[in-house]
C-alpha cells in the first residue's frame, strides 16, 4: 500500500533531477581510498566467527586450513567491509548528526537534505566476492554513487533510492570484492 497519492506530492523539477544525475559516478566521502588500519588478522577473524557463531575451521584452525584448498587461514568473505571501517568517535556524535566519524567535506547526499529528503533508511546490501582474504593482507576501499532511482512514494515518505558501490582491492590493486549498499533518502510523512 502506498502512503499517499503521488499526485499530491510536489513535482520533481528538471533542475533537481539534473543535480541527482550529476552525482552518479562521484565519490562518496573524500574521494580517496580508505586504507584498512590493520592487516587481515586472526584476532578479528576469531571475534567475527564467534559473534556470528560461524564454526568453519578454515577461519580459525591453522591445521585444518592448511589442509584445505586455501592452504592457510582465510577471513570470512563478508568481513570485507570490516577491514576498512573507521574507528567510531563517540565524542561530538550529536553535533555530526549521528555520524560515527568526522566528515571530510560536504557529503554528496547533502543535496537530498537541502531538498527536504532528510530521512535515511538503509534498504539492502549486496556483496560480490572475488576471492577470500588471507592473513597479513591490507585492503583499500573506494566508494562511488552508482545510481539514483526515480522519485518513489513509499509508506514512510516520498524519496529516492541511492545506491553506492564500494570496491575493495589488495596491495597490488587487484579487486577482491564489491559491496552495493542502498538507502532510501526520503521526506518523512507528516503525521
Amino acid at each position: 500500500m502506498v502512503a499517499a497519492d503521488d499526485a499530491d506530492a510536489p513535482a520533481e523539477t528538471t533542475a533537481f533531477r539534473e543535480q541527482l544525475d550529476a552525482l552518479v559516478g562521484k565519490p562518496v566521502g573524500s574521494g580517496r581510498a580508505s586504507v584498512a588500519p590493520d592487516p587481515v588478522n586472526q584476532p578479528m577473524i576469531r571475534h567475527w566467527a564467534a559473534a556470528f557463531e560461524d564454526a568453519n575451521p578454515v577461519y580459525t584452525d591453522p591445521t585444518f586450513a592448511a589442509a584445505s584448498h586455501f592452504g592457510a587461514i582465510v577471513a570470512p568473505p563478508l568481513m570485507l567491509q570490516t577491514w576498512t571501517m573507521a574507528t567510531p568517535m563517540i565524542t561530538g556524535i550529536g553535533e555530526r548528526g549521528g555520524a560515527p566519524v568526522p566528515s571530510e567535506g560536504p557529503s554528496p547526499l547533502a543535496v537530498f537534505d537541502h531538498a527536504g529528503f532528510a530521512g535515511t533508511l538503509a534498504s539492502n546490501s549486496e556483496f560480490e566476492i572475488e576471492r577470500y582474504l588471507c592473513l597479513g593482507e591490507t585492503v583499500r576501499a573506494s566508494t562511488v554513487i552508482e545510481s539514483i532511482s526515480d522519485r518513489k512514494q513509499t509508506r514512510i515518505g516520498l524519496g529516492y533510492f541511492v545506491t553506492w558501490i564500494t570496491t575493495y582491492v589488495d596491495e597490488a590493486g587487484e579487486v577482491v570484492g564489491r559491496q552495493r549498499f542502498r538507502i532510501l533518502k526520503f521526506k518523512p510523512a507528516q503525521a
